[in-house]
């Protein structure tokens, strides 16, 4: 016993020593600068100059702030778009390489290949295909005798051609609706084709509803995700045109490190992670409704 004692002891300490760097990184990198942003935002500081404390103003004022409506916008337009689109595209993507069919390791790979593109080259790239004199896009319709467009020059269109583009990198989301549909049971199946049911009756009465977690999971990091949407506007279009792609996290990049006003931007940033909480918080208790677990009780 006192051997055993020991052991655990010993096993005790080599845990909580293998355990330091991961605490230390997150105390340093994530709670200390989360600390440090929630006391800037009751401070009026600019870049180079000392804090002065100012209260809740930082937070009173965003509400008269016009660009601050606007950016909040043009995020849940965004949103509201790209997340539904993407999960669809990549839910039946993983549906067509669930398949057994030759060369499904390569198909496999061809579709996630896109997500391995750095984040600035994907940006760059769209930005050549939306070019409104030369672009691949437009390119194509000509030649099919349909008229060009603008995209993301465009006031109309800007956010409509950034939701199709989020969709190229669709790659992570298919991978685990994938990961989900090899997981359905197979004699879920073999019971509805008994039972005179159709490819529609096993996707409808088997493949959705136990797909509905995978689905979940996937709608809450999409959401999460999309809310800090900010490469786009960063490298194609600043914002433009006419504030119509000034998403919130670009503005809340142009108010710190443009106009220096880092209280204000730290303001921006905590009503920003009370947003999503708010909005993880209502999906997580709306999903009880319609996400289906197989254990008992687990809903």
């Amino acid at each position: 016993m006192a051997v055993t004692s020991g052991q655990r002891r010993l096993e005790r300490r080599w845990g909580i020593l293998m355990a330091v760097p991961a605490i230390l990184g997150f105390v340093i990198f994530t709670a200390g600068p989360m600390a440090a942003s929630a006391v800037f935002s009751l401070t009026d500081w600019q870049i180079g100059g000392s804090p002065s404390f100012v209260g809740l103003d930082n937070y009173t004022a965003l509400a008269g702030d016009g660009l601050f409506w606007t950016s909040l916008s043009a995020t849940t337009y965004y949103t509201l778009g790209a997340v539904p689109l993407t999960m669809i595209v990549s839910f039946a993507v993983a549906m067509l390489l669930n398949q057994k069919v030759r060369g499904l390791a390569i198909w496999r790979t061809i579709f996630y290949l896109p997500t391995l593109v750095p984040a600035i080259a994907n940006v760059v790239l769209w930005i050549w295909i939306f070019n409104p004199d030369f672009g691949l896009l437009n390119s194509l319709l000509r030649q099919a005798g349909l008229p060009g467009g603008q995209w993301v020059y465009d006031e109309a269109t800007a956010i409509p051609s950034l939701i199709v583009m989020s969709t190229w990198g669709f790659g992570n989301t298919m991978v685990i609706f994938l990961a989900g549909l090899q997981g359905v049971p197979r004699h879920l199946y073999e019971a509805v084709s008994i039972d005179g049911g159709g490819p529609w009756r096993r996707f409808w009465h088997v493949t959705l509803p136990m797909m509905t977690p995978t689905i979940f999971y996937n709608l809450v990091v999409g959401v999460v995700g999309t809310s800090q949407v900010f490469n786009q506007a960063y490298v194609m279009t600043e914002g433009g045109p006419n504030n119509s792609t000034l998403f919130y996290v670009y503005y809340l990049f142009r108010k710190a490190f443009h106009e220096s006003e880092m209280g204000y931007a730290s303001a921006l940033a905590w009503v920003l992670f009370m947003i999503i909480m708010v909005v993880t918080f209502l999906m997580f208790r709306n999903a009880r409704r319609w996400v289906y677990y197989e254990m008992a009780g687990a809903r």
